[in-house]
């Protein structure tokens, strides 16, 4: 969904070890990657020397030295589901400032299409079941409508998915 190319500027939130950004790499992509952890930065720095990383906590407004530009894509995978709704919303609003023109973000995470189909999971797993504040994409999806982002939800199992955000520009 991302649909990166050549020369793009792309932006990997929690990049942890870099096998998502090392797709972007082998696309031609110009990466800059971050991460919470400076000990799974190391592990994606032997990965992509090529790529700028930095220790940054997504909760924070401040961006690092070096994370000034503007993006063709920002990308997460598996790292939304730590925050509470209006915690993710306000973090993508913040993102959605990053995007150069024609840009939008790419999250995919643990998700359920709504309450009901979480409740479903739940009662499979039983005691396997890890409560995380996971995406209901319908409730997502009106939020983030709700706050002006064009979002798409794509299921790619019952347990997860990728959300498509749109810039203001596109």
């Amino acid at each position: 969904l991302a649909q990166a190319g050549p020369a793009m500027r792309v932006l990997d939130l929690g990049a942890g070890t870099g096998n998502l950004a090392l797709r972007f790499a082998a696309l031609g992509c110009e990466l800059w990657c971050t991460d919470f952890s400076p000990a799974m930065l190391e592990l994606a720095r032997h990965k992509l020397p090529r790529a700028v990383f930095a220790v940054h906590d997504l909760r924070q407004p401040e961006w690092p030295a070096g994370f000034d530009g503007l993006f063709d894509r920002i990308v997460s995978a598996y790292v939304f589901h730590h925050f509470v709704l209006n915690e993710k919303i306000r973090i993508v609003q913040a993102l959605e400032q990053r995007l150069a023109p024609g840009g939008w973000l790419v999250i995919a995470d643990i998700a359920f299409a709504s309450l009901a189909d979480m409740e479903s999971a739940r009662q499979v797993l039983g005691d396997a079941w890890e409560q995380e504040e996971y995406w209901l994409a319908d409730e997502a999806c009106a939020a983030m409508q709700a706050a002006g982002l064009e979002a798409r939800y794509v299921p790619v199992s019952y347990c997860a998915g990728v959300f498509r955000i749109a810039g203001k520009s596109v």
